[in-house]
C-alpha cells in the first residue's frame, strides 16, 4: 500500500488539506497528517485540523510520496521549516514523487525541485520569469514525479492525479466515479 505525507502547517489551505488526505484515503492510501508543531492546526478560515502525528515523528518513516497543500501563511510556513525543506530534497533525491497545490509548489521551487520543470501554482505566488516552465493556466501540471496544482478549485483534479500516480488509473476512476462527478 503506497504511504503519503501531508505535513499541515498553520494558516494551511483547509479545502486543499481536507479534500487531499479525503480522497487519497478513499483510495486506499495510507496518508499520514503530520503537524509541524504539537496540537490542532487553525487553517486558513478557521477550521481546526488534528494531524495524526508530530512531523519530527513522521519523518521516522519512509513516504512515496511528500504533498504540500497551499494556503500562504501555511504555505510560507512549511517553506521556512528546515526539516520539510530536506525532506522534499530527499524525496526528489530518491525519485520518490513531491506534489504541492495553491502557493505550496513555491516551496518545491525554493527547495530547487521545479529546477528544470513544468509546474503550475496559484496565480501571482511566483514569477513565471524566474522559473521558466511556470503555467498558471494549467489546473494540474506533472513533470516526472513532481506533481504540481493551481488552487482550492483543483484540489480534486490534482488528487486524483496524485492516486492515479500511486495507485493507477483504475483506483483513479473508481474513486472519480463515487464522487459522482
Amino acid at each position: 500500500m503506497p504511504k503519503v505525507l501531508i505535513p499541515l502547517a498553520e494558516g494551511c489551505e483547509e479545502l486543499e488539506a481536507v479534500t487531499i488526505i479525503d480522497l487519497l484515503r478513499r483510495a486506499g492510501i495510507k496518508v499520514i497528517v503530520a503537524g509541524l508543531e504539537a496540537g490542532v492546526i487553525t487553517a486558513s478560515r478557521g477550521v481546526r485540523l488534528q494531524p495524526d502525528i508530530l512531523l519530527d515523528d513522521a519523518l521516522k518513516e519512509d513516504y512515496d510520496m511528500v504533498v504540500l497543500p497551499g494556503g500562504g501563511p501555511g504555505s510560507e510556513r512549511l517553506g521556512d521549516d528546515k526539516r520539510v525543506r530536506s525532506l522534499l530534497i530527499k524525496m526528489a533525491n530518491s525519485e520518490k514523487f513531491t506534489a504541492a497545490i495553491c502557493a505550496a509548489p513555491r516551496v518545491l521551487a525554493d527547495a530547487g525541485i521545479l529546477s528544470g520543470k513544468a509546474a503550475t501554482c496559484y496565480p501571482g505566488t511566483m514569477d513565471p520569469a524566474a522559473l521558466p516552465g511556470l503555467d498558471t493556466g494549467q489546473a494540474v501540471v506533472q513533470d516526472g514525479r513532481v506533481i504540481t496544482s493551481r488552487g482550492p478549485g483543483t484540489a480534486i483534479d490534482f488528487t486524483l492525479k496524485l492516486i492515479e500516480n500511486l495507485a493507477g488509473q483504475t483506483k483513479r476512476e473508481q474513486v472519480e466515479a463515487s464522487l459522482a462527478r
